[in-house]
């Protein structure tokens, strides 16, 4: 879609969520099952199964990406999705927008080897590359704007409520075991 479709759409969506609030609250879902091992598929709306799996030193057979690496892939796509949108938004002919992200992780949390080392990542780093003609104050703008909504990068940066059961199948009764 060109940009001037991109901003026809997004300006007719601000009008329906700003007539109509409720119109906004939006739900995702996924289902994830464990395969073979740690292979796992999830699968998201109508799409073909993800795999999602471990590097052979962690166990797996390196068939797909693995969770943390998603974590990564999520935050650089939601980033160049945001600048693809507000530069729709703004007017500004994005050339091209490329994001390298990097986490570290101290597999020790992971295996429980030492309680004081979280189990997921300390830092996660991207550089974004944006090339755009456009002057200087108009990137910074779009910066702020991209940065400021980009929902995985809130979602990572802000103390987000998770909350899950736990239960169990046998003979086909479920049980709950944890909420």
């Amino acid at each position: 879609m060109d940009q001037r479709a991109l901003k026809e759409l997004f300006q007719k969506t601000i009008e329906a969520i700003t007539a109509n609030p409720q119109r906004a609250q939006t739900k995702f879902l996924a289902r994830t099952e464990l395969m073979d091992g740690v292979k796992c598929t999830a699968r998201v709306r109508d799409f073909p199964p993800l795999v999602v799996d471990e590097p052979p030193a962690l166990g797996g057979g390196d068939e797909g990406v693995n969770p943390v690496e998603l974590i990564l892939a999520a935050l650089g796509t939601c980033q160049e999705i945001m600048y693809s949108i507000y530069a729709a938004l703004m007017d500004i002919p994005l050339k091209k927008v490329t994001v390298n992200v990097e986490g570290d992780l101290n597999i020790r949390g992971l295996f429980g080897v030492d309680g004081s080392t979280p189990a997921g990542y300390s830092h996660i780093h991207y550089e974004t590359v944006i090339e755009a003609d456009v002057y200087e104050a108009q990137v910074k703008k779009l910066v702020e704007m991209a940065e400021s909504h980009c929902p995985v990068l809130d979602t990572l940066t802000r103390a987000v409520k998770v909350t899950g059961t736990v239960s169990t199948r046998k003979k086909g009764r479920k049980k709950r075991l944890l909420s």
